[in-house]
């Protein structure tokens, strides 16, 4: 809520989410990836925000009633919430056009188990419930979300602008960038969230993303969280499966870094 005030949009409310996964507890999140405060360890002025009173399940079902058919979500954590709204209303997908989730690993490794992408592997019930729905589903999962990386140079570039926002997210982007440096071996990032949004407005286009039958494995073997999507076939070109409601994205239009910094540069 903080950060809403840095870039004066107080208007957007903001929900409390669950704090335990549907099966389980919550395992104290990453703090050696995010911080412990979950922004890089940083101080921002206090906006002065409140959430509202209803949770972040109730939220989704009382926008689905409002924007029947029309109202697009865009999952960008563990799906719990999702899936707790799936339990209290299973009429929801009816009512949604469309869920864009940033999670899984298709066909390269994932980054908390061997199998399991740690959206999809921090929830996987509740991952599995999302994918098994009666809604169309877009994956963006870590086989497109690591090829799009934002550089140093643009950090630096975020610290010296004016905007008091850019220059937060730079000062934030620091403890992630060294995470990352075990990854691409210099100090940069993956656009894992980012990629998932700018894909939902259309300012990012896939160009190939076929709709393939998948499932969330939610057992407790080594292939917990995994996302099996049925990639075969597709060698030739996309192919959508009959049936299949989740399409998952393998490529894009253009890097999203450039689109990105161009935004958050015109901040003053």
């Amino acid at each position: 809520m903080n950060l809403l005030g840095l870039a004066s949009r107080t208007e957007i409310p903001v929900a409390i989410g669950a704090h335990d996964p549907i099966a389980g507890s919550y395992n104290g999140g990453a703090p050696h990836v995010h911080g412990n405060n979950g922004i890089g360890d940083i101080e921002i002025p206090d906006a002065g925000l409140s959430a509202v009173e209803e949770t972040a399940a109730e939220m989704m079902i009382r926008l689905s009633h409002e924007r029947s058919g029309e109202l697009v979500i865009i999952a960008v954590g563990p799906l719990t919430n999702l899936g707790v709204a799936l339990e209290q209303d299973p009429t929801l997908p009816s009512r949604v056009k469309e869920v864009v989730v940033m999670g899984g690993a298709a066909k390269v490794p994932g980054n908390l188990s061997p199998v399991g992408e740690a959206n999809i592997y921090n929830d996987p019930e509740a991952a599995a419930a999302v994918v098994d729905a009666d809604w169309d589903v877009v994956l963006v999962p870590l086989d497109i979300t690591l090829e799009h990386v934002v550089e140093e140079s643009d950090r630096i570039a975020l610290l010296q602008s004016p905007s008091e926002l850019n220059q937060a997210l730079g000062k934030i982007m620091e403890h992630y960038y060294s995470f990352y440096v075990a990854e691409y071996g210099r100090p940069s990032s993956a656009l894992h969230d980012p990629l998932a949004v700018a894909l939902a407005l259309g300012t990012i286009k896939a160009t190939l993303a076929p709709a393939v039958h998948t499932v969330v494995d939610a057992t407790h073997g080594p292939g917990r969280g995994q996302t099996i999507c049925d990639l075969r076939g597709q060698r030739l070109g996309p192919v959508d499966q009959d049936g299949a409601r989740t399409r998952v994205v393998l490529e894009t239009d253009r890097p999203l870094a450039g689109h990105m910094m161009e935004r958050l540069l015109l901040n003053k």
